[in-house]
């Protein structure tokens, strides 16, 4: 129950009240008192007696204090619009009948006030302020977790936060102009630098200067200057890659290796040919040579 006062007069609600927020004659949000930050650090304020100021806002005239403030309340149920002070019940709306809200919280968004609403059944509702006519009801995620009850708050310009793990934050959007932005306000891990142009060094620069100069094993003693890579390096050859080209290529290394082998049968052959040969003049030297011995 809510009773404001001085009037006495009991305004029931719903089920239980989640948020509460003030409107000015002109339906904007009135926003809670704040103290002005001061430097604690500062010479002027350490010299005189510091005193919390507490800026609010609050109408200019006298005029403007009459029947034209809002006050806005939602429960788990409902919501209802009441104008200060007379406190007399403007608008009602029946949010749900089968489910209950679990978070509503009062925000801009497209510089007019609404309420936004998150149920348990998973409905992401906007109802526009001080009318309470329904803007939006999207079903976006059912209530699995109770850390996303617990955690679930709505922020201006059409954004909501929860915690979707112990670690991790889930951000959403509900608003099609926050969304188109979404792009340009994703940040950058790294800035791209280009890489540097090496200066070149003088020969009386680098004889006598102090700075030693880092080489490459493969500058000194490989074969990087004459344009050829290290033997340690696969090098591509471009050809067929097809099934076909390989089994050509393969088709033709075996009939290169049968011509090789057939040519090494010829030519043993022709060995033992000549061997032959060699026996038979040998077996003519020697009777040549018994016959001469005959004749002396």
């Amino acid at each position: 129950h809510i009773s404001p006062l001085p009037a006495g007069t009991v305004l029931t609600m719903k089920g239980a009240v989640l948020t509460f927020s003030c409107l000015d004659c002109m339906g904007s949000l009135i926003h809670p008192s704040y103290e002005v930050w001061r430097d604690l650090n500062s010479g002027e304020d350490n010299e005189r007696t510091r005193k919390r100021k507490l800026v609010a806002f609050s109408p200019s005239s006298s005029q403007d204090i009459g029947d034209h403030q809002y006050a806005i309340v939602c429960s788990e149920k409902q919501a209802k619009v009441f104008s200060l002070p007379s406190q007399s019940c403007l608008y009602v709306h029946n949010i749900t009948e089968t489910s209950f809200l679990l978070r509503a919280d009062v925000v801009t968004m497209c510089n007019t006030v609404l309420l936004a609403c998150f149920c348990a059944n998973g409905h992401i509702m906007t109802i526009s302020l001080p009318s309470l006519r329904p803007l939006l009801d999207i079903n976006y995620l059912p209530l699995t977790d109770m850390r996303i009850a617990r955690t679930f708050c709505f922020t201006h310009h059409g954004q909501a936060l929860y915690l979707c793990s112990p670690s991790e934050i889930q951000r959403i959007t509900y608003s099609q102009e926050m969304c188109e932005s979404l792009q340009d306000m994703l940040a950058d891990l790294f800035s791209l630098v280009e890489t540097p142009e090496a200066q070149n060094r003088g020969f009386l620069k680098g004889l006598f200067g102090g700075s030693g100069q880092t080489l490459d094993r493969e500058e000194l003693f490989g074969q990087a200057t004459a344009g050829i890579g290290s033997r340690y390096l696969a090098e591509h050859i471009p050809g067929q890659r097809s099934v076909e080209g390989v089994k050509g290529a393969a088709t033709g290394v075996a009939a290169d290796l049968s011509r090789a082998r057939q040519a090494l049968d010829e030519r043993g052959q022709r060995l033992g040919e000549l061997e032959d040969k060699t026996e038979r003049m040998m077996t003519s030297a020697e009777a040549f040579s018994k016959h001469a011995h005959e004749v002396r």
